[in-house]
C-alpha cells in the first residue's frame, strides 16, 4: 500500500474510533454533576488522554492541542480549583469543537479560529498555559521538499495505530482476489493460453478472503450453539436407548407370563409369531442405537473441530499490534534524551480478534510506563554500570488456554518504601496502612486509580491514569496482572489472558440445584477439605494445601446463593488469580467441559458482582459463569484483618521467635495494629537488642534454641534497665500449667497462637502500653 493510501486508511480509522470516544466523553461530563463524579472523571480521563497521543501521532495537532487543554481542566476540577458547573460547560463546548475539528482534516492539522478561541477558554479555566500546537510549522525553519518527520508524540498515539495500520496492510490483498479476472475485448487468441495458465496457479491472494469481523463472531455463537445442540443430541440418544431398554424388559416379560399360561394350539402359534416380531423390532431399535450413536459421535467430532476452526479464525497475530511499537519506543525515548532498545519475541502467537484492542490499550500503557518511569538516561545508566541504552522486551507464550504477555526493562526498578510515602502523601493510604503493607501489596499500589510517583504533571505520566486502565482491562478479559521487581535492575509486569472468549474450558460446580462454570485455567486442583487441614490465620479461615495455608471461603453465601455446604469434607476447588490462591467451598462437582460464553442479557444477571457471562448445557439448564478476579478481590477483602489502630502511639515492638514464618506472620499483624517491627531469632540475640536499643513492647516464643521465651522474661525481668519493658508470650503451648510458668517468669501476657487475632492482640497491647 502507498503512503497516502495508509494515511487515508488511518485518518478514516481515527475518525470513526474518535466518535464513538467524543460520545462517551460527554456522557462522563455530564456525570461530573452526580453521585459518580469520580468515576466519570476517571473515565473521561481516559478518553482524552488516549485520544490525544492518538491525534498527535496522526499529525492532527489541533485536536491533540485541544484535549491537552480538556485535560488540564478536568484535572483542575478535580482538586476543587474549577468549579464543575464551569468545568462541564467548558468541556462539554470543548466536545462540540473537537467533533468539527474531526469533520474537517485539514483544520484538525493546523487549528481553526474556533479550536484556538477553546483552548484559550480551557487554559484560562485551568490556571494553565496553553499547550503548543505541536505539529505546526516553525516559520524560522520551513518544511523540505519531503515529507517532515511527525513530531515526537506519546507512545500510546503510534500504539493506537498499530491495529489500524495492520488492518490497512491486510486490506489490499483480499480487494484484489475478489476482483474477476476477465480478458480484454481485443485480447489476441495467442494470450488466451498464458493467461488461462496464470489464472489456474493458486496465488496467496487466492487463499484469503476479507470476512467481516461480525460474522465471524456470529459464526463463533453458532459453532457453539450447535455444539451444545448435538451434546443435547447424544443425551437424547441415551435417553432412547433407555426407552428401548425399558421396552425390553416389558417385552421378556410378556413373552414369560405367556410361556407359563396354559394356551391353545391356535393362541400358542400366534403368541409364537408375536415373540418372533419382538425380537426382530429389538434386533432392529439396537441397531438404529448403534448406527445413532455413531452418526452423532461424528456430527459431535466434526461440529467440535468446526468450533476450533472457527476460534482459530478469529485469532489475530499480536504482530498487527507490535508493528508500530519500535519506532513508537524510539521517538518517545528520544524526547525524554533516553536510548531504548525493544526487543519482541513470539510475536506470531495469537489472540482472539474481540481482544485485541483491549490487549494494545494495555500494553500502550506499559510500555510507556518503562520507558517514562523505568529507563534511566545514558549518563546515568553509565555511572551505574549499565549500557548507554536501555533494553525493553516483551516475550509472548501460551501456556494451555492462557497467553503469557510479559513486559520486562533494565532499569531503575520500583522502591516499594518510595511508593507507600507516595501514597500516604497522596491520602490514598493512611500511615499505619503503609507500614502493614507486605512488599507484594506496596508493588500493587501502582494499579490505583489516580496514584503516580510524577511530582508534576507531562505529556506522558503524572495525571495517575494508566496502570490502573492496564489492571481494569485485563480483568476484564478474565485474565490478571503482575508485577515483580529488583531495585536498580528492572521490573517485569506480566499480563495473564485467554486466548479466546468465544468458547472456554470450564469446570462446571453445584451450588444447590444450580451449575455454575468456573474458567479452567484458573483452577488449581479440585479437592475435599478435612477437618485436620482447617485453620485459622488472624481471625480468617485457612485451609492447608500444599503445605501452604490459603483462604476458605464458601462460594454460596459469598454469592448469595445459599447458606453454604454443611458436610463434614466439603468439596472445594482451589482457583489462583495473579499470585493469590483460594479455596472455594461448592456442593459438588458436574463436568468439565468447552463452551460457548454468552454475555449476561436482560436485568436479572447484568452487572451482577462475580458474574462474567453464561453457557448454555445440554440438559437445557444455563450454567452462570463465575468472574474469578472479583472473587479473588472479595476473598482478599474478607481475609485483610481490620487495621484500627488501638493506641495513638506508634510503638517499637521487638518480636523474638525462631520460626521465619512464624516471625512473618506475627509481624504482619503487628503492622496491621500501626506499630513498627524488628525481629530476633533467639532469647540471647533478643537480650542482646536490648541493652543498644530501646522497645516499647517485646513478644516473644516460648521454644527456641539458646535461650527459651521462659528464660528470656525471667532474665529481662530482673535486669532493672529493661525490667519495666512489657514482655508477652506468643505460644503454642495452651495448657494450663504453661501459662502458669509464663505468668510466674514474669510475662505481662500470655497468648496462644492458634487463638491469636487483630483485636485480642490489639486490646492486651492497649491495656499493657
Amino acid at each position: 500500500m502507498d503512503t497516502e493510501a495508509l494515511k487515508k486508511s488511518l485518518l478514516k480509522k481515527f475518525q470513526e474510533v474518535t466518535a464513538d470516544r467524543l460520545q462517551k466523553i460527554q456522557l462522563g461530563v455530564l456525570d461530573l454533576e452526580k453521585e459518580n463524579a469520580e468515576q466519570a472523571a476517571d473515565d473521561v480521563a481516559r478518553e482524552l488522554h488516549t485520544m490525544k497521543g492518538e491525534a498527535r501521532m496522526l499529525g492532527l495537532a489541533a485536536i491533540g492541542q485541544l484535549a491537552h487543554a480538556a485535560e488540564d481542566v478536568l484535572r483542575a476540577e478535580r482538586e476543587g480549583k474549577t468549579a464543575t458547573e464551569v468545568a462541564t460547560d467548558l468541556l462539554l463546548r470543548a466536545c462540540d469543537v473537537l467533533s468539527d475539528l474531526i469533520e474537517d482534516l485539514p483544520g484538525a492539522h493546523t487549528g481553526t479560529q474556533g479550536s484556538e478561541e477553546m483552548v484559550k477558554a480551557l487554559a484560562e479555566a485551568s490556571g494553565h498555559p496553553a499547550p503548543p500546537l505541536g505539529n505546526k510549522p516553525q516559520a524560522a525553519k520551513p518544511a523540505p521538499a519531503a515529507k517532515p518527520a511527525p513530531a515526537a508524540a506519546p507512545v500510546s498515539a503510534a500504539m493506537a495505530s498499530a491495529e489500524s495500520l495492520s488492518r490497512a496492510t491486510a486490506a489490499q490483498s483480499p480487494a484484489k482476489a475478489s476482483a474477476p479476472v476477465v480478458a480484454p475485448a481485443q485480447a489476441k487468441p495467442e494470450d488466451e493460453a498464458p493467461a488461462a495458465e496464470k489464472a489456474a496457479k493458486p496465488t496467496v491472494a487466492d487463499r484469503s478472503i476479507r470476512v467481516n469481523v461480525e460474522i465471524l463472531d456470529s459464526l463463533g455463537v453458532l459453532a457453539g450453539d450447535l455444539l451444545v445442540e448435538s451434546a443435547r443430541g447424544r443425551l437424547r440418544g441415551l435417553e432412547t436407548a433407555q426407552l428401548f431398554e425399558r421396552f425390553s424388559h416389558l417385552s421378556d416379560r410378556f413373552l414369560k407370563v405367556g410361556e407359563e399360561m396354559t394356551l391353545s394350539p391356535e393362541v400358542r402359534a400366534h403368541l409364537e409369531g408375536i415373540e418372533s416380531d419382538l425380537h426382530a423390532l429389538r434386533d432392529d431399535a439396537f441397531r438404529f442405537l448403534r448406527r445413532n450413536d455413531d452418526g452423532m459421535n461424528t456430527l459431535h467430532g466434526n461440529l467440535a473441530k468446526m468450533a476450533d476452526t472457527v476460534a482459530e479464525a478469529r485469532l489475530v497475530p499480536l504482530s498487527t499490534v507490535f508493528e508500530a511499537f519500535p519506532r513508537a519506543m524510539r521517538e518517545l525515548a528520544r524526547n525524554q534524551g533516553k536510548e531504548v532498545d525493544l526487543v519482541i519475541e513470539n510475536s506470531d502467537m495469537g489472540v482472539d480478534r474481540s481482544m485485541l484492542s483491549d490487549v494494545r490499550d494495555a500494553l500502550v500503557h506499559l510500555l510507556r510506563n518503562a520507558v517514562d518511569h523505568g529507563l534511566e538516561t545514558p549518563d546515568a545508566r553509565t555511572q551505574l554500570g549499565k549500557a548507554p541504552m536501555g533494553k525493553v522486551r516483551i516475550r509472548v507464550r501460551a501456556d494451555g488456554d492462557m497467553l503469557h504477555i510479559q513486559v520486562e526493562d533494565d532499569g531503575r526498578g520500583i522502591d516499594p518504601e518510595r511508593l507507600k510515602t507516595v501514597a500516604v502523601n497522596r491520602r490514598l493510604l493512611t500511615q499505619p496502612q503503609a507500614a502493614a503493607m507486605s512488599e507484594r501489596e506496596a508493588m500493587e499500589l501502582i494499579f490505583r486509580p489516580g496514584f503516580s510517583t510524577r511530582e508534576q504533571v507531562n505529556e506522558i505520566s503524572g495525571r495517575g491514569v494508566g496502570m490502573d486502565v492496564v489492571k481494569r482491562k485485563v480483568e476484564t478479559l478474565g485474565g490478571s496482572v503482575s508485577v515483580a521487581s529488583r531495585i536498580g535492575r528492572g521490573t517485569t509486569i506480566t499480563l495473564r489472558l485467554p486466548q479466546s472468549l468465544a468458547l472456554m474450558k470450564v469446570l462446571l460446580v453445584r451450588l444447590g440445584d444450580d451449575v455454575y462454570g468456573i474458567p479452567a485455567a484458573d483452577v488449581v486442583a479440585v479437592t475435599r477439605v478435612k477437618p485436620e487441614d482447617r485453620m485459622e490465620v488472624f481471625g480468617t479461615l485457612a485451609v492447608k494445601h500444599r503445605e501452604k495455608p490459603i483462604a476458605l471461603v464458601a462460594m454460596g453465601p459469598l454469592l448469595g446463593v445459599n447458606g453454604g455446604n454443611r458436610m463434614e469434607k466439603p468439596p472445594a476447588v482451589v482457583v489462583r488469580h495473579g499470585e493469590d490462591n483460594a479455596a472455594l467451598v461448592v456442593d459438588g462437582f458436574v463436568d468439565e467441559r468447552e463452551v460457548a460464553v454468552k454475555p449476561c442479557g436482560g436485568d436479572f444477571l447484568k452487572g451482577a458482582p462475580f458474574i462474567a457471562g453464561t453457557a448454555a448445557l445440554e440438559d437445557g439448564r444455563v450454567a452462570v459463569l463465575c468472574h474469578v478476579p472479583d472473587i479473588m478481590a472479595e476473598v482478599r477483602r474478607m481475609a485483610r484483618p481490620v487495621t484500627q489502630q488501638k493506641s495513638s502511639n506508634r510503638l517499637r515492638v521487638l518480636l523474638v521467635d525462631d520460626s521465619p514464618i512464624a516471625r512473618a506472620t506475627e509481624g504482619a499483624l503487628v503492622k496491621a495494629l500501626g506499630h513498627s517491627v524488628e525481629e530476633a531469632q533467639d532469647g540471647e540475640e533478643a537480650y542482646a537488642k536490648v541493652q543498644v536499643n530501646t522497645y516499647d513492647l517485646i513478644l516473644t516464643d516460648v521454644q527456641m534454641p539458646k535461650m527459651d521465651g521462659f528464660s528470656l522474661t525471667r532474665r529481662l525481668k530482673t535486669t532493672p534497665a529493661v525490667a519495666r519493658i512489657p514482655v508477652i508470650i506468643l505460644s503454642s503451648l495452651a495448657s494450663p500449667e504453661d501459662k502458669r510458668r509464663g505468668l510466674e517468669a514474669g510475662a505481662d501476657g500470655y497468648l496462644v497462637k492458634g487463638e491469636l487475632g487483630v483485636e485480642i492482640l490489639a486490646q492486651t497491647i492497649e491495656r499493657l502500653t
